[in-house]
């Protein structure tokens, strides 16, 4: 099981969007509450959580991009 450390984000509260039960309690586990905090993570470590599907990761994915962000570039 992945862990992730829960920030806050001056960017709004609770601007994620509807996902499936599973990937809800994923994010909200690993303390990601808004898209500016998704954002601070790689695709990779959210995939990795328990509960985290690729339907999930696709709508994430895309919610960000709405919003002009992006998951972080994981390290060379």
């Amino acid at each position: 099981m992945v862990h992730l450390q829960a920030s806050s984000s001056p960017t709004g509260s609770g601007d994620l969007p509807r996902l499936g039960a599973p990937a809800q309690r994923a994010l909200s586990r690993a303390g990601i509450t808004t898209l500016a905090d998704l954002a601070r993570h790689t695709e990779a470590e959210v995939a990795r959580l328990h509960g985290m599907g690729p339907k999930a990761l696709g709508v994430l994915r895309a919610a960000l991009a709405d919003r002009g962000l992006a998951f972080i570039s994981p390290p060379p």
